[in-house]
């Protein structure tokens, strides 16, 4: 039997912290992220965090197999480190989180983007479990996503393979990313792009979030309705270029905005049934089984095939 992992999740809101042991999280906590802050000073609260889980479980760190980070950005998981990150926990790549582990925790590490850490989660425990090809993802903050092709997890030469699905250009006069590029996923529908949208800044109370949108959107309001279909065409979108990339068995969407995945689910299987090409059949767009706790368990499955 392996051993029981610690694996922390890395949001832009909160960080979640779990000791994971095969397909059950044995306790969890959540602290706030304070991401613009950068991750330097949250470390002593995750180290307490952490701490404090371990006592509750009666557990040492000799106890634990090892330490798994689940981080926004791209990441270098053969040098254990955070290559670039947007905005979210700025000064992470002049961090040595590897040696800050084995000081603080004396255990092994290991540190994967969070929507691969996601997928894995699910590819091993969750909606794809037994599938070989699989595609996540990840409305939220941002759009993320990930890709398992034949059995093997996406990295890449430099480790950004299946990971930029928010930064496909779907409108190329668009407007600057945060990345650079013009007319992404994420300029046009996501999470911090809703309050400037169009249809928002000329609203009397612009919107900051999709959970708003959504609601006023039902009750009829006319720009949360522009604002809700304009997002729900530009998700399909990307779905569809997802599926043209990777030719999945199955699309996973998870992430918070996915609160109102009754009304996306839907509209992102019509528009890719209807212009997907996928002369073999339709690919399964499902809701992820661990929406709020994938990547930990990707985390966990990582951390004990490192130490195989």
């Amino acid at each position: 039997m392996s051993k029981p992992v610690i694996a922390i999740d890395m949001g832009g809101t909160m960080i979640k912290i779990g000791i994971v042991k095969e397909d059950i999280i044995l306790s969890s906590t959540a602290i706030i992220a304070d991401s613009g802050n950068g991750l330097r000073q949250r470390l002593p609260h995750i180290e307490q965090a952490v701490k404090d889980l371990l006592a509750q479980q009666g557990f040492s760190c000799k106890d634990i197999a090892g330490l798994g980070i689940a981080s926004p950005g791209i990441i270098d998981s053969t040098r254990k480190k955070i290559l670039s990150i947007d905005k979210k926990f700025g000064d992470a790549p002049d961090i040595d989180l590897e040696e800050w582990c084995r000081q603080t925790f004396d255990l092994s590490f290991c540190i994967e983007n969070d929507a691969r850490a996601a997928l894995l989660g699910e590819w091993k425990y969750g909606r794809a479990k037994d599938l070989d090809n699989v595609v996540l993802m990840s409305l939220g903050t941002g759009v993320g996503s990930a890709a398992i092709v034949e059995g093997q997890l996406l990295r890449g030469k430099h480790f950004t393979a299946g990971i930029l699905g928010g930064h496909f250009v779907i409108n190329y006069k668009g407007e600057v990313c945060n990345c650079g590029n013009k007319g992404c996923v994420e300029t046009e529908a996501s999470t911090w792009k809703v309050s400037s949208m169009p249809n928002n800044i000329h609203h009397e109370q612009p919107f900051s979030d999709y959970k708003t949108v959504f609601r006023l959107a039902e009750e009829g309001d006319s720009n949360a309705l522009a604002i809700r279909d304009q997002s729900l065409d530009v998700w399909a979108a990307c779905a569809i270029n997802l599926i043209h990339a990777y030719d999945p068995e199955i699309l996973i969407l998870t992430g918070g905005i996915m609160a109102s995945g009754s009304y996306i689910i839907p509209h992102i299987k019509n528009q890719t049934d209807k212009h997907a090409w996928t002369p073999w059949g339709k690919v399964s767009i499902e809701a992820a089984a661990f929406p709020s706790s994938s990547a930990l368990y990707g985390m966990n499955y990582l951390v004990n095939s490192q130490n195989k």
